[in-house]
């Protein structure tokens, strides 16, 4: 029967391949900036994996995203800066301290006696919380931490969500609806102009915009416009399956939007039986 490896293995194997002498040569050379996109890949995996409902591809993509996690564990190691462990005592201690009605004393044995819990409370506390976290960092400023590397649309997205914490938000969605057509226009009237820098401003003024409106309407932009990705391509496989797109390079405008107009009613018809 084939061995059932824990966690403390998959440590040992970090080790073994960093090891100067006996390890990967691979392995040996990385840094956490040589690793970090791989990281970005294997989260947006797990993201995939969950998308399409596939838990046997979740499990081994938590696997591949758990093992970023010990390899910059083990180089901070090496370097004597931190370990694992010290890791999943960050984490612990974090939730801990956020979770208060949780754990009343403050240790993770204690508990609260049973009673209803004001959700709207605890979002007021956890964000007091993280704010006092942010204030021990040296992070004063309110958006402060809000990471330069996030994805533009998410670290949009993050943005606005702390700065309407603090009061600065459009009180109705009507205001949100006006600001993307204001931008809109302003977008048009830049293409007019022929001026690209301001083009490249607007349009991220109007996406911006959009981004808000996600939040306000209390989607999540980044899965969005992923569904529209899907439906694009599933509409053009389609469209290419009916007209051969590689074999007929030459085909006219109106004959590729009626094949477009066939594969989304054909879409339609399939989601109505």
């Amino acid at each position: 029967m084939a061995k059932n490896y824990s966690l403390s293995d998959l440590r040992y194997l970090m080790a073994r391949l960093r090891d100067p002498e006996t390890g990967c040569p691979w392995d040996i050379k990385q840094s956490y900036a040589t690793i970090a996109s791989y990281t970005v890949e294997e989260v947006y995996e797990v993201v995939d994996a969950i998308e399409r409902n596939n838990l046997s591809d979740l499990s081994e993509e938590l696997g591949d995203l758990l093992f970023q996690i010990i390899f910059y564990c083990q180089m901070a190691e090496e370097q004597g800066e931190f370990d694992f462990d010290t890791v999943i005592n960050h984490i612990t201690s974090k939730l801990v301290r956020r979770h208060p009605h949780v754990f009343p004393d403050g240790t993770l044995e204690s508990t609260r006696a049973g009673s209803s819990i004001d959700e709207q409370q605890i979002k007021q506390n956890w964000e007091a919380i993280k704010q006092e976290e942010r204030q021990q960092k040296g992070n004063s400023g309110i958006l402060d931490d809000v990471p330069n590397a996030l994805p533009a649309q998410m670290r949009a997205a993050k943005l606005q969500k702390r700065a309407a914490g603090f009061g600065f938000d459009w009180p109705e969605i009507g205001g949100v609806f006006d600001k993307v057509k204001e931008e809109l226009t302003e977008l048009q009237q830049e293409v007019d102009s022929g001026d690209k820098v301001r083009q490249e401003e607007e349009l991220g003024d109007l996406m911006f915009a959009c981004v808000n409106l996600a939040r306000h309407l209390s989607i999540d932009p980044e899965s969005a416009l992923a569904k529209t990705n899907n439906k694009f391509k599933r509409r053009f496989e389609a469209m290419d399956a009916e007209l051969d797109l590689n074999n007929n390079k030459s085909l006219d405008t109106e004959s590729l939007e009626q094949a477009w107009d066939n594969a989304k009613q054909a879409e339609i018809n399939s989601q109505k039986q």
